[in-house]
């Protein structure tokens, strides 16, 4: 079907989101179009700061506006127990669970040597510069159950012996494959309650 080469270009933008197809871009693109001048303006300077202000946290890399997000700056919470996770987006998820008190660390990616991504590639340093500084730290191995989650989750455990360092794993409730930020908030919760220290 012909469109109008502006309607085009924002359809096609949409189209750039995750899980939108070419029916949903062409809907989000016409409802666009329908809002008002001032609220256009308004989403336009949303997309903008959330582009040029939106940062990685400098102790989790967790996504902030500030130079540390507001878990790290929090005392009330658990200093001590780290929830390791591939991507921010698996903090969300977590954070709506409103089950777990400690904080977080990203690491921006999974070891895949078939993706030519080793350790080198993902935000390991900054782990084990914090784990070095805390008294019997607890990890918390959040990564997805893939051969990459369990690539990198033994490799961590092996740079880690002898760290004085508890390296605990979410209990296998959560299916094989499955995506963090789609799970439901009881088996979150129920994965973190469950959660069992990693054997050698």
């Amino acid at each position: 079907m012909p469109y109008p080469k502006d309607l085009e270009r924002l359809i096609n933008y949409y189209q750039k989101l995750p899980g939108i197809g070419p029916k949903s871009a062409e809907r989000l693109a016409l409802a666009t179009i329908e809002f008002q001048d001032e609220e256009i303006t308004d989403f336009s300077d949303a997309l903008t700061k959330a582009k040029k202000n939106l940062t990685r946290c400098t102790i989790c890399g967790h996504l902030t506006d500030k130079e540390v997000c507001d878990i790290c700056a929090d005392e009330t919470r658990n200093q001590n127990l780290i929830c390791l996770v591939e991507d921010y987006k698996s903090i969300f998820a977590f954070e709506r669970s409103g089950q777990y008190h400690g904080t977080y660390h990203v690491l921006n990616g999974l070891i895949s040597p078939i993706d030519d991504i080793g350790p080198e590639d993902i935000n390991l340093p900054s782990l084990i510069d914090r784990l070095s500084k805390l008294d019997n730290p607890e990890l918390i191995m959040a990564l997805k159950p893939t051969i990459e989650g369990e690539a990198t989750t033994l490799y961590i455990k092996k740079i880690l012996e002898n760290k004085n360092v508890i390296i605990s794993r979410l209990s296998y409730g959560i299916p094989i494959g499955a995506d963090f930020d789609y799970l439901d908030n009881i088996t979150l919760e129920k994965a973190l309650e469950d959660r069992k220290q990693i054997s050698e």
